[in-house]
């Protein structure tokens, strides 16, 4: 059981870093190429969704510890 918790906060951390190295905190990155549309196939802007995956992920991780 406690191998398993390792594994997901390791997972967890791993996808957090991706996620916040995507992100530019001037709104440049991934996230500038989609700023001129509010919604692109149903999606809310990749800012948003990158936003909401980076605050997913942190307290995921605050509930695996």
């Amino acid at each position: 059981m406690q191998g398993i918790l390792i594994a997901l906060i390791i997972l967890a951390s791993i996808l957090l870093s991706f996620l916040v190295l995507i992100q530019n905190p001037k709104g440049g990155g991934l996230s500038s190429g989609f700023a001129g549309g509010t919604n692109i196939m149903g999606v809310k802007r990749t800012g948003d969704f990158l936003e909401k995956g980076s605050w997913g992920l942190v307290i995921a991780i605050m509930v695996f510890v």
